[in-house]
């Protein structure tokens, strides 16, 4: 993976800002991923998630605790309608599973990625959130764990 792939994580902007339902995306091919994520956020901050809010103040009165459960659901959503009965979400371990055969090159993620198998969306969802600075943490690859979970929530025969 690029440098620009690395550093890839979901970061929102501030919290109870004018734009604190935004993610902030980088340049270059992560930012179609984010932006795809980016419309279920707006989904569920306006149409499923509780508050007595109107609608354009549901976007601008979102928390850090809320950004975080917005994105679970977000990444959760995605999951599921590409899941083929059972969602797959990738965490990166601190410890290597596999060695690297020729001819491929380890990438000191790869190598480390755990699988959780869910086969309702609920469980994944909370799981998500439960591990959410996975996704959104400085340094956490987030967006490449993703990725790698759409992967495998699709499987690699569809």
């Amino acid at each position: 993976f690029s440098c620009e792939w690395a550093n890839a994580r979901f970061r929102f902007r501030e919290p109870h800002s004018g734009l604190a339902y935004a993610l902030e995306a980088g340049k270059g091919g992560t930012r179609a991923i984010q932006m795809a994520v980016q419309a279920h956020i707006i989904k569920y901050l306006l149409f499923v998630r509780n508050t007595e809010y109107a609608h354009l103040e549901r976007l601008c009165r979102v928390s850090g605790q809320e950004q975080g459960q917005a994105l679970a659901a977000a990444l959760a959503d995605t999951l599921w309608a590409t899941a083929s009965g059972r969602a797959v979400v990738c965490l990166a371990s601190t410890a290597g599973h596999t060695a690297a055969h020729r001819p491929y090159k380890a990438d000191s993620l790869t190598e480390r990625i755990q699988l959780f198998e869910f086969p309702e969306k609920a469980a994944a969802q909370q799981f998500i959130f439960d591990h959410i600075d996975c996704f959104k943490g400085e340094g956490s690859h987030g967006v490449i764990l993703f990725l790698y979970s759409l992967l495998f929530s699709r499987t690699l025969e569809r």
